[in-house]
């Protein structure tokens, strides 16, 4: 009853300060900067993270199995390596993080799916199915949930990219609200234009949108590369871990279930885009497309089988109820 309670004060407390803080960081991109609110997004952050974090250890402690059994489990796992990617910059680096308007919408997504009426009888952990009582568990499911928020984020990116290399649109907006991208972003390299510049900015405007516009692409390229190698690490540990755990389990490195097989595709989708992303010619909207690609595929690696409830990685199936 005590960790039954603690984890649904947790529960309520990491969802409650990330929207208010996604609510508050909406608010400074449509008025001018307020004062107390700057660093807001990064201390709810932190605040968010510790609480899942203590989630996570509540359901470990309590149920003595790594929390990652189910899909409800994976979600909020997925949630929290969200905040972990948001976090890393800003403990290492001391530098506001270029990741942030991603990784928060990214974290209450999914943490409120998780938290959803539709995976309620999930909430509930239970013994572990034999074929996940192993030693196994944490290393290749942790890896690849981890591999999956750090592909997302950076797929991500890629579409932005994507939206701002083909919608010439978009960028009158950004010329009215010169500092919108880098509050949205948090992009400390990129700067609009500075105050020495004012001059040059207005004798030649159609400069100035475009060589902004072209160092956000190159930034937005970056960040995406740096993000989706990351990842790529995660899947390729999560993926060999995993035909290891499977010669244990089931007597064979690779069955071509429908799981691994979409995690194969997930890896090659995301291979071609490293390859790519090496020919300067190649780099931003070609390589961006290739990731958007890999975006959709790693949705359907990862809800895929949990929806169909078939192979042999169908214990995290799902039965959708409404309450």
């Amino acid at each position: 009853m005590i960790f039954s309670t603690l984890e649904h004060i947790l529960t309520h407390i990491s969802f409650s300060t990330v929207s208010v803080v996604i609510t508050l960081h909406l608010i400074t991109l449509l008025v001018n900067k307020i004062v107390g609110l700057s660093n807001s997004l990064e201390k709810g952050m932190i605040v968010t993270f510790v609480c899942i974090t203590g989630l996570l250890v509540t359901r470990w402690v309590y149920w003595k199995h790594f929390p990652l059994s189910d899909l409800y489990e994976s979600l909020i796992f997925l949630s929290w390596s969200f905040y972990l990617i948001h976090m890393i910059p800003y403990f290492f680096k001391k530098e506001k993080n270029s990741l942030s308007a991603i990784t928060a919408p990214s974290a209450i997504f999914t943490q409120g799916f998780a938290t959803s009426g539709l995976l309620t009888e999930m909430h509930q952990s239970a013994i572990l199915v034999p074929a996940l009582q192993s030693q196994w568990l944490m290393m290749h499911v942790s890896m690849m949930v981890l591999s999956y928020a750090a592909l997302l984020c950076g797929s991500l990116l890629s579409v932005t990219l994507l939206i701002i290399t083909f919608q010439k649109d978009i960028i009158r907006i950004f010329d009215k609200r010169k500092h919108f991208l880098n509050d949205s972003f948090f992009f400390g390299e990129v700067q609009y234009m500075n105050q020495k510049s004012n001059i040059v900015q207005n004798a030649l405007p159609s400069f100035g949108r475009n060589y902004y516009r072209s160092q956000l692409i190159e930034q937005l390229d970056h960040w995406s590369y740096r993000v989706i190698s990351l990842g790529f690490i995660f899947l390729t540990i999560g993926i060999l871990s995993g035909a290891v755990w499977a010669n244990e389990a089931w007597g064979s490195y690779w069955n071509w279930d429908p799981k691994e097989t979409w995690a194969f595709i997930t890896w090659t989708i995301f291979a071609i885009y490293l390859h790519i992303r090496t020919n300067k010619n190649l780099r931003g909207a070609n390589s961006a497309i290739v990731a958007f690609i890999g975006f959709l595929i790693i949705w359907i690696c990862y809800f895929g089988v949990n929806l169909l409830g078939i192979g042999l990685h169908s214990y995290g199936s799902f039965t959708l109820t409404l309450n």
